[in-house]
């Protein structure tokens, strides 16, 4: 079971991805600080982005540890409905040294605001002292496999310590680290929630199994979401609402359930199904505009 470690649950109360009752009152800022990824993901494509599409991994600039200050001090000024800010990607936030120095520069400035960070669980183990550090942070983890067999039919390649592994090596490796790290994120107090990709025929069996082990670490809340099929899973036709319910149904005896993702973009800003991204360009190409126009 978990540790008996008190985890202030006061974290969630204005955060849309781990608490239903906020998803409608409170927004959420992804600073897209974090472009480089540590592992190659089945299902994963990053090559393209359309302002229209909400989809992980996707965001339409890389910003800069001072842009994404510019970014949050404009958003902060404007929205009083804001209640977290996170890093997301477009990679994986722990092989971006970015991320942390972002993390720590809006803990110091907006010490009431709910930090939060998305990862794969790779680098995770490394980092906890880091991450215990920080005020007021949540912590979502993408775990999609329990048995290596499985995690190497999602994750094509992870690149760990200089090495590249492949094959059941890869599967191996993220299957040790994510649990690991889960372990290692409860015995910190650091409220987490657990993602999963249902992917029909690959690792249906495994996410109810994913939800009871999660649930003995001390996971929080878990949020299955439906494949995106594309990448070398372009042909695999993704669950439907009825196999994601059913999917959700074995797994509540477990842990909490979301049941409202909205698979965010890695730059999302605003109340969940509502990515404003352009708009806060707009607004920081006006304050930037107004601060020329001061000096």
């Amino acid at each position: 079971m978990g540790t008996a470690v008190h985890k202030d649950l006061s974290v969630i109360e204005r955060h849309p991805c781990f608490n239903v009752a906020a998803h409608k009152k409170h927004g959420r800022i992804h600073l897209p600080v974090a472009p480089k990824c540590n592992i190659q993901c089945r299902y994963c494509i990053r090559k393209f982005d359309c302002v229209n599409e909400s989809r992980p991994g996707v965001a339409s600039v890389v910003l800069t540890a001072a842009e994404a200050m510019d970014r949050v001090r404009a958003v902060v000024e404007r929205d009083g409905r804001l209640g977290v800010i996170g890093v997301a990607g477009p990679g994986d936030p722990l092989a971006n040294a970015e991320t942390l120095q972002v993390l720590g520069m809006v803990d110091a400035e907006f010490p009431e605001v709910t930090l939060c960070l998305s990862t794969n669980g790779l680098m995770l183990p490394e980092v906890i002292d880091d991450l215990k550090c920080l005020h007021r942070l949540t912590l979502t983890v993408t775990v999609n496999a329990l048995q290596p067999e499985t995690a190497s039919k999602i994750y094509r390649w992870a690149r760990y310590g200089g090495t590249t592994f492949t094959g059941l090596d890869a599967g191996r490796l993220m299957v040790e680290r994510q649990w690991e790290g889960l372990r290692r994120a409860d015995e910190a107090g650091i409220v987490v929630k657990v993602n999963s990709v249902l992917v029909p025929g690959v690792n249906e069996e495994e996410i109810p199994l994913i939800a009871e082990r999660a649930a003995a670490l001390g996971v929080n809340v878990m949020n299955i979401t439906p494949l995106i099929a594309q990448g070398e899973f372009a042909g695999v036709a993704p669950p439907s609402p009825k196999q994601i319910h059913a999917m959700r149904e074995r797994c509540a005896p477990h842990l909490p359930l979301i049941n409202h993702c909205r698979q965010c973009r890695s730059d999302a800003c605003g109340l969940l199904g509502e990515d404003r991204d352009m708009e806060t360009e707009t607004v920081l190409a006006q304050v930037g505009e107004e601060y020329c126009d001061s000096v």
